[in-house]
C-alpha cells in the first residue's frame, strides 16, 4: 500500500519553516498570519477495502495532534460504505503553530528578548529578526552583549584597551568567547568613523579602534663609548616610542639569532637590534631606518633570504652581511638541513643573492642546504666588519 502521510511528516514540515526563522521573524515583524495548508496523502477507496483496519488506525492518529485543523473528505464505496478521511492538515495561527511545534517557551523569550533590544538598542533590532533562532542560543548572554556593545559605544571614543571594558560580568575572556557576535553588533551600532573597515573581524581590537598590545623592540650599542639613552648598553622598547626617538647610531645591523645579536662584535657609532626571523617586520614602521646605513644578518636558507627580501620592501638600501656564496662554502662543515624551504618569488635581493637563493631551492650544493649564522666562525664576523669598514 502506498505510505500515507502521518502526522510526524506534516510536523516535520512545519518544523523546517521554524527552523529556517521565518516563524519567528514574521512574528517579529508583525506580520499577519498566513493560514498554512499541508496536504495529505491518505487511502483511496481501494486501500480503504483491502487494509480497513490499517486505514481506521490511520485516521484515528490525526486525532490526538494539538494545534492542527483537519479537514476531510469522503471515501469509499460498495464493499466498506463511505468513510470521512483527513485530507488537508491546517495550521490557522501563530498560537496553533507554536502549541503543534511545543515551542511556546521559547517564542516568549524570543519576544521578550526583542522587546528589549529595541529598547535598549535599536539599531540592533534588525539582527535579531534576522537570526531570531541565533538569538534564542544567545538568550544567558544577550543582556551581556547589549551592555557591552552600549558601553563601547559610549566609551570608545578615547583610546582604551579591551582590559578597560567596565561592563558587570563581563571580562576580556567573555569578549574574546564572543568575538564574532560582538562585530556583527558593532557593526551595526557604531557610527560609521568609529570603525576601521581596514582590519577584518578577527582582528577585534584594531577593527574597533581600541589600543592593540605594543611592539616591542630590543637593542643594544654596539660602541662601548656610545651608549644608548641614560646610559644603558641594551634595552627593550615599545617601537612606536622608538620611531619617535631614535638613536643617534649612524649604522643599524639587524640580526636574527639572539645568541649571535648579544655576541656581535664592537662596531663604532653602531647599534644591533634583535630581528628574531620573520619578526624582523616589527621594525618596518621605524621609519629614520631610511636615514641609516642599515645591515641584515640572518641564516643562509631559504628562510633567510625571505625575510631579507621583506626587509628590502621598507628599506631598498638595506644590504646583507655574512649571506653570500663564499660565506657558505668556507663552512661547508658546518651546514645542516633546513626543514622546511621556502619556495616563492622574492623580487627585492641583488642578483648574487638571487643566484644562490635559487641554487638553495633547487639543492644545487645539496639537498635542503642551511647554515646558521651562530654556526659561523667568530673569527670570520669580526674579520667581515673590520674589512667591510676598511673598504676590503
Amino acid at each position: 500500500m502506498t505510505a500515507w502521510t502521518t502526522p510526524a511528516d506534516v510536523l516535520q514540515r512545519l518544523r523546517r519553516r521554524w527552523d529556517s526563522g521565518d516563524l519567528l521573524r514574521r512574528l517579529g515583524s508583525g506580520a499577519e498570519w498566513e493560514p498554512i495548508a499541508f496536504g495529505l496523502r491518505a487511502p483511496g477507496a481501494g486501500e480503504l477495502a483491502a487494509h480497513l483496519a490499517a486505514a481506521q488506525r490511520w485516521a484515528a492518529s490525526w486525532a490526538s495532534v494539538p494545534g492542527l485543523r483537519l479537514e476531510r473528505r469522503r471515501v469509499g464505496g460498495r464493499l466498506v460504505g463511505v468513510n470521512e478521511l483527513p485530507a488537508k492538515v491546517w495550521v490557522d495561527g501563530y498560537d496553533q503553530a507554536w502549541t503543534a511545534l511545543g515551542v511556546a517557551a521559547q517564542v516568549e523569550e524570543f519576544v521578550r528578548l526583542l522587546a528589549d533590544t529595541q529598547r535598549r538598542a535599536p539599531r540592533l533590532a534588525g539582527w535579531v529578526l534576522a537570526h531570531p533562532l541565533r538569538l534564542l542560543e544567545l538568550a544567558p548572554v544577550w543582556g551581556a552583549l547589549i551592555d557591552t556593545v552600549g558601553w563601547i559605544d559610549r566609551h570608545a571614543g578615547r583610546p582604551i584597551y579591551l582590559r578597560q571594558v567596565d561592563v558587570a560580568g563581563v571580562d576580556t575572556k567573555f569578549i574574546q568567547r564572543h568575538q564574532g557576535i560582538l562585530a556583527d553588533l558593532l557593526d551595526l551600532q557604531l557610527a560609521a568613523e568609529r570603525v576601521d573597515p581596514a582590519y577584518p573581524r578577527s582582528d577585534f581590537a584594531a577593527r574597533y579602534r581600541f589600543r592593540s598590545r605594543p611592539a616591542y623592540l630590543r637593542l643594544r650599542s654596539l660602541d662601548p663609548d656610545r651608549p644608548l639613552a641614560g646610559g644603558y648598553t641594551e634595552l627593550t622598547v615599545c617601537r612606536d616610542e622608538l620611531v619617535a626617538h631614535p638613536p643617534p647610531h649612524a649604522e643599524v645591523y639587524v640580526v636574527e639569532n639572539e645568541i649571535t645579536y648579544l655576541a656581535f662584535p664592537p662596531v663604532p657609532d653602531a647599534i644591533a637590534v634583535f630581528g628574531g626571523g620573520y619578526a624582523v617586520s616589527t621594525v618596518e614602521p621605524v621609519c629614520w631606518l631610511d636615514q641609516r646605513q642599515l645591515r641584515y644578518w640572518g641564516d643562509i636558507d631559504t628562510h633567510g633570504f625571505a625575510i631579507l627580501d621583506r626587509l628590502r620592501q621598507h628599506f631598498p638600501h638595506a644590504r646583507s652581511m655574512l649571506m653570500d656564496r663564499a660565506t657558505l662554502l668556507a663552512h661547508e662543515s658546518q651546514w645542516v638541513r633546513e626543514p622546511k624551504p621556502v619556495v616563492t618569488r622574492l623580487g627585492h635581493l641583488h642578483p648574487d643573492e638571487a643566484d644562490l637563493y635559487r641554487d638553495l631551492v633547487e639543492d644545487s650544493l645539496g639537498g635542503a642546504v642551511r647554515l646558521e649564522q651562530e654556526r659561523i666562525s667568530y673569527a670570520a664576523v669580526v674579520a667581515h666588519l673590520r674589512d667591510s669598514r676598511t673598504g676590503h
